[in-house]
């Protein structure tokens, strides 16, 4: 039976709930009265049940969708503002004893260059990532026991954050590594990462177990509830995800609010991130091959939907996408994105040789930072690079408690100049600097506390004209 509360995965991502639910939502998908009222919820900034969420979903009624779209908007510049967090992934390895049908990392592919960066190339690849000007990093690796342990993890995490280059430093680590142990998260969480991320692939039970017919992945459970071994390991910031086209969509959008229902029941706090990340062609993997692919207006539809319907959490989209799927859906409730990424194993310091490429799947926005954080600012975006509530201890439920009462924005806005001003500074083009100074000098006029706004001009002063950094609310 289906349970929120339940810490097994057959309770709360259930079977006959989501058919269930995709039932109801074909029954009133033209059910203008509930829709309405349904939207009038949204309205109200609290959220929306996976079943109320999946009728919006399915509507087809072009005047509500636009309304649901207009919402979202709303809703983002609401939770959020105008900013745009960056960060940077970082493949630490490809190794893997995982079968996944979908990922050229799978085990019984030979043809794609097995590696794992050394410490001394992860130093390597961290001051490339500095002198980007990057200071957020995602760390990736498939899942190997022998190879890619929790020592080598840990160690990896000590060496980034060790590493000062000029005015450089990565200030936040997330890490998206394979379902482990409790006494493992814990042992992430006194490392000092950010966020565990774990993508679900999917959350159709049946269809997982044929997507990972080999390795340790295979076990559906134990994959679905790492989220709640994280919490109780102690990290507080998690961030799920599907991948969308390895199932039907509607299945998979019902479990992904599932889930972070889940996480809200049992733990008091939802996901601080939820990726939505599509099926790409990578080495040895066609996406063709797969029939549950989704074109670009039902992706920003699905966007929307989780928008208003998890109105506190962080939505990230990487370079997957091209900029202008990625320029839609910043509108509907994108919150984070990458720049300059690479996601070969290393990358950063020099390009791979043709005969030696890693890359997990093709990237679809080539952009340098810079061109990625000019483009950002001259649709009136400021481009992020604040980790100060990680810092500040403002996670968990801390931050989702500022976050859902709208008093976030009152410690972002002020760091997001702050650290955009660092960019501009030590990083930027000659022609990114100009926009981006006179972006700083109209968005300062907005940090609404008159004290705040003082504090502000006299840290951007000091960032311009001593050299000096790292100034945080």
């Amino acid at each position: 039976m289906y349970d929120v509360n339940s810490k097994c995965a057959d309770d709360f991502i259930n079977h006959e709930e989501i058919l269930d639910t995709l039932a109801y939502a074909d029954e009133n998908k033209e059910n203008i009265e509930l829709i309405d009222s349904i939207i009038e919820k949204a309205k109200k900034r609290k959220g929306l049940t996976h079943r109320e969420a999946s009728v919006l979903l399915a509507c087809p009624v072009e005047e509500k969708n636009q309304e649901i779209y207009k919402l979202a908007e709303q809703i983002k510049k609401d939770f959020y503002g105008n900013r745009i967090v960056m960060f940077a992934p970082l493949y630490l390895s490809n190794y893997c004893i995982n079968g996944c049908t979908y990922c050229p990392y799978h085990a019984k592919n030979k043809h794609i260059p097995r590696k794992q960066l050394s410490q001394e190339e992860i130093r390597r690849e961290v001051i490339a990532l500095q002198d980007m000007g990057h200071k957020r990093l995602a760390l990736e690796a498939g899942e190997d026991p022998v190879r890619n342990t929790m020592d080598y993890y840990l160690k990896s995490i000590e060496t980034i954050y060790s590493i000062k280059h000029k005015n450089g430093a990565i200030r936040r680590v997330n890490i998206n590594i394979a379902a482990t142990t409790v006494d493992n998260y814990r042992l992430l969480k006194e490392a000092g990462i950010g966020t565990y991320i774990l993508f679900q692939e999917t959350y159709h039970k049946e269809s997982y177990l044929q997507l990972h017919p080999t390795g340790p992945k295979h076990d559906y459970n134990y994959h679905t509830e790492a989220m709640d071994r994280a919490m109780e390991g102690g990290v507080d910031d998690v961030g799920l995800g599907v991948l969308f086209g390895l199932d039907k969509y509607r299945y998979e959008f019902a479990g992904l609010l599932m889930h972070a229902e889940h996480l809200e029941a049992a733990f008091g706090v939802g996901p601080h991130t939820i990726s939505v990340p599509r099926l790409k062609h990578a080495d040895d993997i066609n996406p063709d091959d797969f029939d549950n692919g989704i074109d670009d207006d039902t992706f920003a539809k699905i966007v929307a939907c989780i928008r208003i319907s998890v109105p506190y959490t962080g939505m990230i989209i990487s370079t997957r996408e091209n900029q202008k799927t990625r320029e839609r859906v910043l509108h509907l409730g994108v919150s984070q994105i990458s720049g300059g990424s690479r996601t070969s194993v290393g990358g950063y310091y020099e390009p791979e040789p043709e005969d030696q490429k890693s890359e997990q799947f093709d990237v679809s926005d080539n952009r340098t930072l810079d061109e990625v954080v000019r483009w950002l600012m001259e649709m009136d975006y400021i481009p992020s690079f604040c980790t100060a509530c990680y810092r500040e201890g403002r996670t968990g439920d801390r931050f989702m408690s500022l976050c859902k009462s709208g008093q976030i924005q009152n410690c972002c806005h002020p760091n997001a100049l702050m650290t955009l001003k660092e960019y501009l500074m030590d990083y930027a083009s000659p022609e990114t600097k100009a926009i981006g100074d006179k972006l700083i000098d109209r968005e300062v006029l907005n940090v609404p506390n008159e004290k705040a706004r003082a504090v502000v001009l006299e840290n951007l002063q000091l960032i311009q004209q001593d050299n000096r950094r790292d100034f945080r609310f």
